[in-house]
C-alpha cells in the first residue's frame, strides 16, 4: 500500500500507529504530501479530490481516505482486532470520534494562528475551538477507567490527539487539569508504535 503522508499530521500518525499495531507497517510505502488548507496537493487530489493526507492507494489500486477508512481497512486486512466486533465496538468508535473532534478543533485553531493573516484573525473563533478541546478533555478525564487497559482504534486516536496538542499547543498544560488522562497517556506513549511514529518538526 502507498500512503500519502506528512511528518506532523496527527491523522497520518493514527494510520501509522494502527499499521504498527497490526503488523503491516513495513509494507507501507510512504509518499510525501503537501496538503494545506489553502492549496491542495494536486498529486494527491488525483486520487482524493479533497487533496488531503492521509490518502492511501491499496495494492489493487483503490484509493482510500480518510484516516478512519484507512485504519479500518488495515485492521480488516490484518485481522488485528483494533476495531472491536462485540459490544465494545461502539464505545471504541465513539472515543475515536471524540479524539478526531479534538484534532479537528486543534487544526482549525492552528490554522487561525499561523495561516490566516494577522489582521483577519478572529479571537472568538479561536476561543470556540479551544473550548471544544477543553470540554472533550474534561469528559475524557472521567472516562479513563473505562479504557485504561484497552488497545483499540479509540485509544490510538486519543493518544495521537494528545500528542498533537503537545506538538502544537505546548502552552496548554492540559496535564495539570486532567491527571488521570495524563497518566494514561504517559503509559500509552511508551508503546513502540507511538515511539516510532512521534511527529518530527
Amino acid at each position: 500500500m502507498q500512503l500519502y503522508s506528512s511528518t506532523t499530521s496527527p491523522f497520518v500518525r493514527k494510520v501509522l500507529v494502527v499499521a504498527h499495531e497490526a503488523g503491516c507497517f513495513d509494507s507501507l510505502e510512504q509518499l510525501a504530501g503537501q496538503a494545506s488548507p489553502i492549496q491542495a496537493d494536486m498529486v494527491i487530489a488525483a486520487h482524493n479530490p479533497l487533496g488531503l493526507v492521509p490518502t492511501a492507494i491499496a495494492d489493487d489500486g483503490q484509493a482510500l481516505y480518510d484516516s478512519r477508512v484507512i485504519c479500518e481497512y488495515l485492521d480488516a486486512q490484518q485481522g488485528a482486532g483494533l476495531f472491536p466486533a462485540d459490544a465494545g465496538r461502539w464505545p471504541a468508535l465513539t472515543l475515536q470520534s471524540l479524539a478526531d473532534g479534538i484534532l479537528d478543533a486543534a487544526l482549525l485553531a492552528r490554522y487561525e494562528q499561523v495561516t490566516r493573516p494577522a489582521e483577519l484573525r478572529w479571537e472568538q473563533w479561536q476561543q470556540g475551538q479551544m473550548g471544544k478541546i477543553s470540554r472533550a478533555l474534561a469528559q475524557l478525564e472521567q472516562q479513563v477507567p473505562a479504557f485504561v487497559e484497552q488497545l483499540h482504534i479509540g485509544t490510538i486516536s486519543l493518544a495521537c490527539a494528545l500528542g498533537y496538542l503537545d506538538l502544537r499547543f505546548s502552552g496548554l498544560a492540559w496535564r495539570d487539569d486532567y491527571p488521570q488522562l495524563a497518566g494514561w497517556y504517559q503509559a500509552f506513549s511508551t508503546r513502540q508504535s507511538m515511539v516510532q511514529t512521534a511527529p518530527q518538526g
